[in-house]
């Protein structure tokens, strides 16, 4: 029999309704994306009657998710940089010569006095006094690796330790190399999403690519300099031991020390102990404030065990320089006074307000493990994102139009209804890419007119059903419902294999592909359901109400 419960008549339509509210923000842009820009500033303490009265541009009871437009929309920058991996091995041995160098104390009557070599990349080398006792300055050394479990379950050791007659050379492990590449990956990732995310931008994209190149495309920024500016900086903050103070940039600092330049053009240069007190990474607040002349500095505070090692250093070293080092240049050193033990400070330099704002930035995200090299960087201006979404409006139009017509010449007023229904459809997608905080992008816009076409696949199928019941002298009724089970199972194979071939795209693919396969496998998703259940529904009220004794489809 031709009907379908009430229940399921007002779940439909709740359906319906549902994700047309969700897609009406969409038809005011502008006015929402101020309101809730508004919105995220009040909440970050930012209060004040203008954005009180943007905030209201849009009303609090309405939803205001909206479809985030990508880059080739919106304009924007789109940077794809490498990282520099072997800086981490470097860093990773030069903090493990404290330990090689209190490993090796006790043994100097095997060993010799023990001094730190040049060397650079995966290798930390130490020349010992008595090269007789070698072997048992390996076996010491060895006895400092950590086992690390590798990805087949066996357990390896972190450093490798070999000899070259006097020189003990202690290099990073095969396994542990791999691990650090993983973490130093992750770790850089997550710090450049930080950092643009604390710079207030919509849904950047930032991915990993290969082994050691990550992605970024930021939505809505100016210029690729800008990002550049923003992420490229290390931000590598510093408290270190002052061993002395010359003008000359060639002095030598001696094994375990390092000379940098102070801040600016002064031509000043400190020698200061390389391994810190504490760093950066112990930093839980920074924020931009004015020093007591009033200029533009920093406040910052260390958390428990940064506190704890920043107090015990003051207190044992009153009287006595240490170096503020931001990024390889001594911004600032001061003597100690007295004990610095309440875990906070103030980082004051030749900055602007906006350098100051900055900087805390970069120190509230933390440092990067390892510097950046930008292999591509372009800039899509505003005007060309304007003319890409014209370009998509036209296109998304004209097939709509055309399918419109196609339908409604096709099948007449069944036709109407797949027109309605076909509306409905393009209003769930938008409906569901708000709610999902997706990203369209110039081919999601095309995933989004290849949907409109596809749309109306379903609908064919049933009314050609209907037309072939018609014709063996069926009933009306009959005819319609036959025709809506016989298509059913045609139909969901199709969409079955459209919609495996967007899944596999969007688990095979980045960037515009996704963003093709996500609308394309939310267009199937509607499609199916505004095909089986709208027109169905559309249908059978038409027909309770007119009862006609004829179909002509």
């Amino acid at each position: 029999m031709l009907r379908i419960e009430g229940w399921k008549r007002v779940l439909i339509w709740a359906v319906v309704l549902g994700g047309l509210l969700l897609a009406l923000p969409n038809g005011f842009y502008s006015r929402v994306e101020q309101s809730n820009d508004a919105e995220a500033r009040i909440e970050a303490g930012f209060v004040s009657a203008e954005n009180t009265e943007a905030a209201q541009a849009w009303p609090s009871y309405m939803p205001s998710g909206l479809v985030n437009l990508g880059l080739d929309l919106r304009g924007g920058a789109h940077l794809l940089a490498e990282v520099r991996l072997e800086e981490v091995y470097e860093t990773r041995l030069e903090g493990f010569w404290p330990e090689v160098r209190d490993a090796l104390r006790p043994e100097r009557e095997t060993v010799g006095t023990i001094r730190l070599q040049p060397a650079g990349g995966n290798e930390l080398r130490v020349r010992i006094s008595r090269p007789e006792g070698m072997a048992r300055a390996m076996e010491v050394v060895r006895g400092l690796a950590r086992p690390l479990q590798t990805l087949t379950g066996a357990l390896q050791n972190d450093i490798e330790v070999a000899s070259d007659g006097d020189i003990l050379i202690v290099q990073l492990s095969e396994a542990e190399q791999q691990a650090t590449d993983q973490r130093t990956m992750a770790q850089s990732l997550e710090i450049i999403r930080r950092r643009i995310d604390e710079a207030g931008t919509r849904e950047p994209t930032i991915q990993r690519q290969g082994e050691r190149r990550i992605l970024i495309q930021v939505p809505g920024i100016g210029s690729a300099q800008e990002v550049k500016e923003l992420i490229g900086k290390p931000a590598l903050l510093t408290f270190q031991p002052v061993v002395g103070r010359t003008t000359d940039s060639t002095a030598v600092p001696g094994p375990g020390n390092e000379l940098l330049p102070e801040q600016g053009e002064s031509g000043i240069f400190y020698i200061l102990e390389r391994t810190p007190v504490v760093t950066g990474e112990t930093l839980v607040n920074a924020q931009p404030s004015f020093d007591q002349n009033g200029n533009p500095a920093v406040d910052f505070r260390f958390n428990t065990s940064g506190a704890r090692a920043f107090g015990e250093y003051t207190s044992a070293n009153i009287g006595s320089p240490f170096a503020i080092v931001l990024d390889a240049e001594v911004v600032s050193a001061p003597t100690i006074q007295s004990a610095i033990t309440g875990g906070s400070g103030q980082i004051t330099g030749a900055f602007s307000i906006e350098e100051s704002t900055n900087l805390a930035i970069l120190l509230r995200a933390g440092s990067l493990p390892a510097g950046l090299d930008f292999l591509e960087e372009r800039t899509v201006g505003p005007e060309l994102g304007q003319d890409s979404i014209d370009a998509g409006t036209i296109a998304c139009i004209v097939a709509f139009a055309l399918v419109l017509v196609f339908m409604f010449l096709s099948y007449g007023l069944f036709g109407f209804f797949a027109n309605i229904a076909l509306i409905i459809n393009v209003g769930l997608i938008f409906g569901l890419l708000s709610t999902l905080g997706a990203t369209l992008t110039l081919p999601g816009i095309a995933g989004i007119v290849l949907t409109i076409g596809m749309a109306v696949d379903a609908n064919v199928l049933i009314f050609e059903r209907i037309r072939e019941e018609l014709k063996t002298a069926k009933g009306p009724a009959r005819a319609i419902e036959l025709g809506y089970e016989k298509a059913l199972s045609a139909i969901i194979d199709a969409n079955i294999t459209t919609f495996i071939t967007a899944l596999i795209l969007y688990l095979m693919g980045s960037g515009p592909v996704r963003g093709f396969a996500i609308t394309l496998g939310l267009g199937i998703l509607t499609s199916v359901f505004t095909a089986i259940f709208v027109t169905r529904v559309l249908v059978i009220m038409w027909f309770e109400r007119k009862r006609p004794k004829t179909l002509e489809v």
